[in-house]
């Protein structure tokens, strides 16, 4: 399993390559090409869970719903 440092490395580097809009990252001597953004943010997402991970915390999301007849 990767390190935490690893894992934001590559996270940095899907970042960047989201920014810039290009579909192809390299880190470490290694080259993956992307076939859309939303592909980049599915792996960002996963980086995102293993880093927290690595470092033993939980990533919590929340969803509120609030809801009115009007009356």
């Amino acid at each position: 399993m990767a390190t935490a440092a690893e894992l934001k490395t590559r996270r940095e580097a899907l970042l960047a390559s989201r920014v810039s809009g290009v579909a192809r990252v390299s880190y470490d001597g290694k080259t993956i090409d992307y076939r859309s953004l939303a592909e980049i943010d599915r792996a960002i997402e996963a980086l995102e869970r293993e880093i927290a991970a690595a470092e033993g915390r939980k990533i919590v999301r929340h969803l509120r719903v609030v809801s009115d007849k009007g009356l």
